[in-house]
């Protein structure tokens, strides 16, 4: 049987002052609106559509702004109609049954090993645009992560910061260069209940960090069944430069940073006692979590067992994933910061000298720095990366922690990522679905069968689907520049740039995710006479659109956002280039759902997965991409289209961007132009179809987290031994 922690009471005070007015024959809709199962229940996101459409979109599908805004009149009369009634008590039995459940995929083949749950830290969750308190791909990731843990009844309860500000709102000057503002958001809207201490206080636990106490108070949510503990230091009791230490994601500076890692791990851990929940697993999801593992190897030499013991017993529960094949995506901090933040009490009741602890974090490649990875690698037996080659590029990074070891020895797997099926792929394709595959089709997504089956879907079918997200995209794009352009916020020549020249009948390529510089984006722009005769070819018009944000710190990335807006506005390309501001989850589900192609150009070998690409598969966009990443093992030759590497002694940029365009020109615009009798482009669905079935049988997050459960989880959980050396100090 699995262990389960029962969601927390909805404070009636709480329920009041986010829904103002629930009849008593559907109050129960709170209590769905409390879980945010309902984002990936299509009969859950139906009923709240159902009590007002417009108010529904508008609102960026947030129930708990439909339910303070809509009129009471049509709320009441919800709750006299027989229709909604039906599907509100459906909705209700369901999600009983999701919450309830003892028989779970979880339970079927680990029944024995969920009395202790596995505790998962991640420095961002990315579940819902209501809850904006994540930055782009490892937090969306963490967020399937949990939602199909959820579905799978894998015993998991959650980790991490509460961002009051969120991430940051995006606005592009009209020179181009990204200005970032606080995104701040009304916790009354979101599904966070605070938990009190044991005796009604308002913390759970007391972190010192650089000499000063500070006291942590916790949020929960629940997605599904998995409880999210989100810390929070804007408490009274803390000195004011303490409240505001998570407000703000990746913000600030290397001090703040640390900071905010430091309650992550040590606090994450005490809140978790307090709380009562002992896990049997402890996930660090990257390397921002690695104090977690420092703060259990304190706790059991406190209670009386010896250091090299400690450390074998946390490495033996812990998993470590690594999501970076960057050098400078690792955090790493000085470590006389680290030890002014850790305190001197820290490494005594370790019995261990400064520099000993300060050992634990050391990497023969960062002199004088407190390096998280490695700090990680040491302390957890269970490590992998995101891809198949991103686990070769990570055991390769790594192999100087194991001096003396051929590369391809480091003890260093991999889980390729995967996405949420529910949340991603778009309603009229999952009803196509389940007129041509059957209405059980979800149940059976497990069997490689059931997704052969989609090579023989209708290709008028496929395609009418297609088309009408293309045109939803579309609207969506000239409703919000219409509306930025009203609030005095755009300027004429911007509102073109943001999309309201597009055509939907035009071959539209869509390209969104973080504006780093080895991603890319500019490299569409090398050759402009050729990229401008492709756009604006009369016959086989082609466009493109754009969308991500730069990190608030990585100016030569805003410089390449900087770029790519600058051809928004030149009229050589006649509006055919967009760039859509303000990069969420809600607009990126519009993306992969509605462009034509899905554009990937990493630098090789540096993306470690690209989970945009595998979204937008799932809903028949094949990707053009260079082989990085997972399109290195989910490219088949049929499902889209692959840059192949560059030689050695070759210019990558010159020679992929060459590659690129040669491919548009020959292979992706004739066959997207290549029609039938009934305007249907044969060729073009197969592509379609293929990239369906690819992703829905390899890329999904259920494959994902049940490769975690068989490869990590369940050993960890048994407490299998290992014969893996840690890295040297």
């Amino acid at each position: 049987m699995t262990a389960t922690i029962p969601p927390p009471a909805v404070p009636a005070a709480a329920q009041q002052s986010a829904i103002p007015y629930l009849p008593v024959r559907i109050e129960g809709l709170a209590a769905i609106a409390m879980n945010l199962w309902w984002s990936w229940n299509r009969d859950a996101r139906a009923l709240f559509r159902k009590i007002d459409e417009q108010l529904w979109h508008r609102t960026h599908h947030n129930p708990f702004e439909l339910l303070r805004r809509v009129d009471p009149a049509r709320i009441a009369a919800r709750a006299s109609d027989g229709e909604f009634l039906r599907l509100y008590d459906s909705v209700m039995a369901r999600l009983a049954s999701q919450l309830q459940s003892q028989d779970t995929w979880f339970d079927r083949h680990y029944g024995g090993l969920g009395d202790h749950p596995v505790a998962y830290f991640c420095a961002e969750f990315g579940l819902h645009n209501s809850v904006p308190i994540y930055s782009g791909g490892l937090g969306v990731l963490a967020g399937d992560h949990l939602k199909s843990a959820s579905d799978l009844g894998v015993p998991l309860t959650a980790l991490g910061l509460f961002y009051r500000n969120g991430y940051f709102d995006q606005r592009v000057r009209l020179d181009g260069w990204q200005e970032d503002s606080d995104e701040s958001f009304d916790v009354a809207t979101t599904p966070l209940v605070p938990v009190a201490g044991p005796s009604g206080e308002p913390f759970l636990a007391v972190v010192e960090t650089f000499g000063r106490p500070v006291h942590v108070r916790v949020w929960r949510m629940m997605v599904g069944r998995v409880p999210v503990h989100l810390l929070d230091t804007d408490l009274e009791l803390n000195a004011d430069e303490d409240r505001g230490l998570l407000s703000k994601l990746y913000a600030g500076g290397p001090d703040l940073r640390l900071r905010q890692e430091w309650i992550l791990g040590v606090g994450g851990v005490r809140v978790l006692r307090a709380l009562g929940i002992d896990p049997g697993v402890w996930h660090a999801n990257e390397g921002h979590a690695a104090f977690m593992m420092i703060e259990r190897v304190r706790e059991l030499i406190r209670a009386g067992v010896d250091y090299d013991e400690a450390v074998s017993r946390v490495r033996a529960r812990t998993v470590f994933t690594t999501h970076t094949p960057v050098p400078a995506g690792h955090d790493s901090f000085a470590v006389d910061h680290v030890a002014d933040c850790v305190g001197r009490s820290v490494w005594e009741e370790m019995g261990l000298t400064r520099e000993e602890f300060l050992c634990i974090g050391a990497h023969p490649h960062a002199p004088g720095q407190f390096h998280m990875t490695a700090t990680a690698m040491r302390l957890a037996k269970h490590v992998n990366g995101v891809s198949r080659r991103h686990g070769q590029v990570s055991r390769s990074m790594s192999r100087d922690l194991w001096p003396g070891r051929p590369w391809e020895m480091v003890p260093i797997g991999h889980v390729t990522n995967g996405v949420h099926l529910d949340t991603w792929m778009a309603s009229p394709l999952k009803d196509l679905l389940a007129e041509h595959l059957g209405a059980d089709w979800e149940s059976r997504v497990d069997e490689p069968e059931l997704w052969d089956q989609v090579l023989t879907l209708p290709h008028e079918r496929l395609w009418q689907v297609h088309v009408s997200l293309k045109e939803i995209l579309a609207k969506v794009i000239r409703e919000d520049a219409r509306r930025r352009f009203a609030a005095q916020l755009k300027e004429a020549a911007q509102v073109v740039g943001a999309g309201t020249l597009l055509d939907p009948q035009t071959l539209t390529i869509g390209f969104a995710r973080r504006f780093a510089t080895y991603k890319r984006a500019d490299l569409v722009f090398a050759d402009l006479e050729r990229l401008q005769r492709l756009l604006t070819n009369p016959w086989r018009p082609v466009q493109i659109v754009f969308a991500g944000k730069a990190h608030p710190a990585d100016d030569p990335g805003k410089g390449v956002l900087q770029r790519v807006y600058h051809f928004t506005r030149d009229p050589a390309f006649e509006g055919r280039v967009a760039f859509l501001e303000d990069y969420d989850m809600h607009l990126a589900h519009l993306l992969v759902q509605g462009v034509d192609v899905w554009l990937n150009l990493p630098r090789v070998p540096l993306e470690a997965s690209g989970t945009s690409g595998m979204k937008a598969a799932l809903n028949g966009i094949p990707q053009l991409s260079t082989l990085d990443g997972w399109w290195a093992e989910g490219y088949d030759g049929l499902n889209g289209w692959a840059i192949p590497p560059a030689g050695e002694t070759e210019d990558a940029d010159a020679v992929d961007a060459e590659r690129f365009y040669r491919l548009l020109e020959d292979q992706v615009i004739p066959l997207y132009y290549t029609r039938d009798a009934r305007n249907i482009p044969v060729g073009w669905v197969e592509k379609m179809r293929h990239a369906i079935r690819q992703a829905g049988s390899r890329f999904t997050a259920r494959r994902m987290v049940e490769d975690y459960a068989h490869a990590y989880y369940a050993p960890a959980l048994r407490g299998e031994a290992t014969s893996d050396d840690p890295p040297s100090a």
